[in-house]
């Protein structure tokens, strides 16, 4: 048996992640001031001066989506305002250190998995069994199978670990995490997908955190260890090449350097097939997660967290009770009928249900629960390695959090500190961007299509006020992200924008929508993502169209048509073009090590609900 791709990454180490500099947190502070400023004075003079009144309505759109990006850039700049990172003791003494009446504490380790193969999940369950164990813990790995597979049974059976499996897979995650938690007793529970290798310090960099008795889980960074490193431009133009036998071969050579620093140059990557998928996640958990902590606001993320059973349990008999009084309100039916409809959820079920439950717990006023993001990596997961695994995954982030904004929003929960309330508002916010970013990605179509503006005139005023934001934003967050990408968010929000309407329009409708766990593996054929990019051909093809109406007609002196307007909006024409062409790389990227005709086929996909309460 060949052995899978992911073990020729098995050499890399985590990175290491540096708290903010006292300097780079005071550029970072007065940057973001300067932006906030220069954003303000640009949209009152937007609003008061400039809307084009020989095109009202275009014009007010555009000054509208740009009224909402910028709240969303105060809730963002509040998000990461500050880096303030939980002190933990190190848990040597765990009668003492975790404050456990008894002089054992337990640790149950549990692997989810439902359709994945043992070659994903066999390397999660050594990586499980070799982490250290402080003195006086005892850990516990049980593989929890929601295929009920009868090879997981035995490569559990055959490792000495506790094997759980369903009939049922009501609740999906959850429901399998449910059924575990009733079958165990572990003091603290770890939870690990089938790819989530623990690193060896797992437990002794987070157990100490629950010296607090009020901490009710610890989450960790997610660190993509196979992220495929790709190629430079010239070994890839060198691969890739037509071969012509009339030409010498330093030409040749001289060409390929030529056109691997002209691709750059467009690109702004020195390498092509890099992280494809644009999967790291280090903006998310280093900038966002992070700073989301100084005020008890990160949420679980599922995979390489660490639970209090106490709180998760304390959680779910509240979050049922609260449920059972909102039926027996609306129906007819009795205290006891009601009890015995809601099953309890430890894990709310939900597609979402590690942020979900998040939720419920920070807004437990009355047992006071808190969280603590630990900044440092301690697991390695797999990343999507084919543009079928990364829409999957996209579009089960898009409709969690869809359906939990429309149906059960945090910002109107009680119980909530009014910072918790910001911090989900701002990851909210981001979703409902859906519904204004398309009107600055067509803008520019629509002026070059019409010879319309959506300002009274591209003058020397409205250059003096629109640069200084755009600018000054920029470098903000090359201030505020640590060295880390800045780019790859925003290729993201434009190219999962098709995802993310179909989430938010399957929500509204109160629909079940089919998702699909991320695939670990790779093997999409050929021709298989072309539907999932149709959306950007159009567009692409609806850019190149108006680019050349609008050079044709600025060429003809059409009436409305000028020089400004064209360049103007070619400038943003170009930079959207390439955000959207990027799903194209993605769509056509294929795994390096599988050659034509032999890339193995996905294994068969659990589907997921998601809807109101589901």
């Amino acid at each position: 048996m060949s052995k899978p791709y992911f073990e020729a990454f098995s050499h890399r180490q985590p990175p290491h992640f540096a708290p903010m500099s006292a300097p780079r947190r005071w550029v970072w502070h007065f940057l973001a001031g300067a932006t906030v400023a220069a954003g303000a004075a640009y949209l009152q003079w937007r609003w008061t001066v400039s809307l084009n009144p020989d095109a009202l309505v275009f014009s007010v759109c555009v000054a509208l989506a740009e009224t909402l990006f910028f709240v969303g850039t105060l809730l963002f700049y509040f998000d990461i305002w500050d880096e303030s990172d939980t002190v933990s003791p190190p848990p040597t003494n765990a009668k003492v250190a975790l404050g456990s009446p008894a002089s054992v504490t337990t640790v149950d380790v549990f692997v989810t998995t439902y359709d994945e193969p043992i070659k994903v999940v066999r390397p999660t369950l050594l990586a499980a069994a070799e982490v250290k164990v402080p003195d006086g813990v005892r850990v516990r790995v049980c593989l929890l199978d929601d295929g009920d597979r009868s090879e997981m049974a035995l490569e559990a059976e055959g490792r000495g670990i506790s094997y759980f499996a369903r009939q049922t897979n009501t609740g999906f995650k959850a429901g399998n995490l449910r059924h575990a938690l009733l079958r165990t007793s572990g003091d603290f529970v770890v939870i690990c997908d089938a790819d989530t290798r623990l690193l060896p310090t797992f437990l002794q960099n987070t157990l100490g955190y629950f010296a607090d008795p009020k901490v009710a889980w610890v989450q960790t960074p997610h660190w993509f260890y196979d992220l495929p490193p790709g190629k430079t431009w010239q070994s890839w133009m060198a691969d890739n090449a037509p071969r012509w036998a009339w030409a010498p071969a330093g030409m040749t050579a001289y060409f390929g350097r030529q056109i691997a620093w002209l691709a750059t140059w467009i690109t702004g990557r020195t390498t092509v097939g890099a992280d494809p998928f644009l999967s790291d996640p280090s903006v998310f958990f280093d900038v966002i997660q992070r700073r989301r902590n100084r005020n008890g606001a990160s949420f679980c993320c599922g995979a390489a967290s660490i639970h209090r059973r106490e709180a998760v349990f304390d959680a779910a008999l509240r979050d049922k009770a609260q449920m059972v009084r909102a039926q027996a309100a609306q129906s007819r039916l009795s205290w006891t009928d009601c009890l015995a409809a809601p099953p309890l959820q430890p894990y709310r079920f939900h597609v979402s249900e590690d942020l979900y439950t998040s939720i419920l717990l920070h807004a437990d006023q009355e047992t006071g629960w808190r969280s603590v993001y630990h900044p440092q990596v301690e697991a390695r997961m797999l990343s999507p390695w084919s543009m079928a695994a990364w829409a999957a995954q996209r579009l089960k982030y898009a409709g969690g959090t869809f359906d939990i904004a429309v149906w059960d929003n945090p910002v109107f929960r009680r119980g909530l500190s009014w910072r918790q309330k910001l911090h989900y508002g701002a990851t909210l916010w981001s979703y409902f961007s859906a519904l204004w970013a398309p009107v600055l990605l067509l803008a520019p179509v629509v002026s070059l299509f019409t010879g319309l503006a959506p300002v009274t005139a591209y003058s020397m005023e409205f250059f003096q006020r629109f640069l200084p934001v755009v600018v000054l934003g920029e470098l903000a967050m090359v201030a505020a992200c640590k060295g880390h990408s800045i780019g790859a968010g925003r290729v993201l929000s434009v190219v999962a924008l098709p995802l993310q309407w179909r989430a938010l329009y399957c929500v509204m409708r109160r629909q079940k929508p089919q998702f699909a766990p991320t695939p670990k593996l790779p093997g999409v054929n050929e021709t298989s993502s072309l539907w999932l990019v149709w959306p950007h051909l159009v567009l692409l093809a609806i850019m190149i169209a108006a680019a050349s109406w609008g050079i044709w007609h600025t060429l003809l002196q059409s009436p409305g048509y000028s020089n400004a307007l064209l360049w103007v909006n070619m400038f943003w024409l170009v930079v959207n073009l390439r955000l959207v062409a990027r799903a194209l790389h993605m769509a056509r990227w294929r795994p390096p090590s599988q050659p034509e005709g032999q890339r193995p086929v996905l294994f068969k996909s659990k589907q997921l609900e998601v809807s109101h309460g589901v």
